[in-house]
């Protein structure tokens, strides 16, 4: 196997060899322009790191990780519409250096690539492949749709947000490391332990996502901090901090979240406060730690060898410290 920079670099190379640039030019230079911010590439990483889990070379894995590469951007695209936010990975989000329309359109032909690669894959892996992602992108939709709902919802409990991003974020990377597996013809029972593996990586992902937003740095994080106090999101932080607070901290909690500002400098500030001073910031570390601990416990369970797990716990203790 190989290192976590070496897989991103195959990757990055295998990218780079895609002949993306088509007519018409609007519609295929927006999808060339997300797909070449860069980015930690850590879905692609991952297929193509759990095919040499189970003994087959990467570069069999390359168009499987591509898909999951170009579909996740897809879902950015989309996503920056839905937020209005003006930045991505630290450039300038497609909608607003194009326009809306061909955020949308670029982000549907997104989709209908990604599913393109895997028709490089003889039938029956291209059936299971095209199963588990027709699945994936199904749940992804509807953890997006909770997403926007919980907005405009003042009842969103600890659970229902978990499963909200269980389905937005986790699936996803969980996929991505059972795509590696199917292309590797592993056995059933392994493909879904790393799917297991997978999804409570992905939670322990998003989780710490929702942290950095917050409290990133924006030389590194790549968005604009603040934006989920902004958009008035019910994360983890928002959750834990109604949970701990007083009742008078509570309702400055809630009313700050009511609010639509033009200068939201006071709201993001505040926010982060009561965040702080309720322990809200200290639980959500911890539930990071806990996520990424049951994602090593489901290693235990897998029947590879020990150089092959010390490689997967790795990858998992670099995402619970990274700071992007």
């Amino acid at each position: 196997m190989h290192d976590i920079s070496q897989y991103q670099d195959f990757f990055i190379t295998y990218l780079k060899k895609q002949s993306i640039r088509k007519e018409p030019k609007n519609l295929y230079e927006p999808i060339e322009y997300i797909l070449g911010l860069g980015g930690k590439r850590m879905r692609p990483v991952l297929t193509l790191m759990a095919a040499e889990v189970f003994d087959t070379n990467y570069e069999t894995a390359l168009p499987a990780a591509m898909a999951v590469e170009v579909f996740h951007n897809f879902s950015l695209v989309h996503d920056d519409i839905m937020d209005d936010a003006p930045l991505r990975r630290g450039e300038v989000t497609v909608h607003e250096k194009w326009n809306i329309n061909t955020g949308i359109l670029s982000g549907d032909a997104m989709l209908i690539l990604a599913y393109q690669y895997f028709e490089q894959y003889e039938p029956e892996v291209f059936r299971n492949l095209a199963k588990l992602f027709s699945k994936t992108a199904l749940e992804v939709c509807e953890g997006q749709q909770w997403d926007v709902d919980f907005e405009e919802k003042n009842d969103v409990t600890i659970p229902q947000y978990l499963k909200m991003i269980e389905y937005k974020t986790a699936v996803l990377v969980a996929a991505a490391m059972k795509m590696g597996a199917i292309v590797a013809k592993t056995s059933e029972k392994e493909a879904d332990l790393i799917y297991d593996f997978g999804l409570n990586l992905g939670l322990a992902f998003q989780l710490q996502d929702d942290y950095l937003d917050a409290f990133g740095d924006p030389e590194t994080f790549g968005k604009q901090v603040g934006g989920d106090i902004i958009e008035n999101k019910k994360t983890y932080l928002y959750l834990k901090a109604l949970e701990f607070s007083t009742p008078e901290k509570a309702s400055e909690l809630e009313k700050l979240f009511s609010l639509q500002l033009d200068d939201n400098s006071v709201k993001i500030e505040t926010a982060k406060a009561i965040f702080n001073e309720s322990g809200a910031s200290q639980a959500t570390q911890e539930a990071i730690e806990m996520y990424t601990f049951k994602a090593f416990e489901t290693l235990e369970k897998m029947d590879i060898n020990s150089e092959k797990k010390d490689i997967l716990r790795t990858f998992g203790e670099n995402l619970m410290g990274r700071k992007v």
